[in-house]
């Protein structure tokens, strides 16, 4: 894996071994970060990372500009690799890690513009996540379209109030929605 543009373009990034981490594809990172770019939303940002993992994400973020990346990831074996790529990358003074849960440690980051959240696709906590970020630009990846927590087809109350999803791209089975909250 390796980043995809910016001032690092083409350096490697590790990843942990195993199953435990997953991550977001070269092309749906360049895809992302390319819309991203043109909403204006990366250049001198204060980015969040959450559930980190390898970091590339957040890695790519200050590669392409962002002021700022706080990684939040619990695993320990992700987090030793997350670091390591952050001091090969030389990031590690526009960086910060915290280790631990993402729903309590979110809450505690109050200055940043951009959360990109890649949590594991089992993942169904959305609404409670959105409740803790305190920005108003989350990018999230999933195994499913944003749209259906949102707004539910079958006519139920939607499971996320607030927010609403401003596109959707899908990346063989992995789907990353912009969500905007609402004013």
């Amino acid at each position: 894996m390796r980043v995809v543009a910016g001032e690092l373009r083409g350096r490697r990034i590790n990843a942990p071994l195993g199953k435990k981490t997953r991550p977001t594809t070269d092309k749906a990172r360049e895809a992302t970060f390319n819309a991203l770019g043109s909403l204006g939303a990366v250049v001198g940002a204060r980015v969040i990372d959450a559930y980190a993992g390898s970091g590339a994400l957040g890695i790519e973020a200050l590669s392409r500009g962002a002021e700022h990346c706080t990684f939040i990831e619990r695993d320990r074996e992700a987090l030793e690799v997350l670091r390591e790529n952050l001091e090969t990358l030389g990031l590690i003074n526009r960086s910060t890690v915290v280790r631990g849960d993402v729903l309590t440690n979110i809450a505690l980051v109050r200055n940043a513009s951009l959360v990109l959240a890649d949590p594991p696709y089992e993942f169904a906590q959305w609404s409670q996540f959105l409740a803790e970020v305190s920005c108003d630009l989350v990018v999230a990846e999933s195994d499913r379209d944003m749209n259906e927590e949102i707004s539910p087809v079958d006519g139920a109350s939607p499971a996320i109030t607030g927010w609403q999803v401003t596109r959707v791209k899908r990346y063989g089975r992995a789907y990353v929605s912009f969500l905007q909250r609402l004013a």
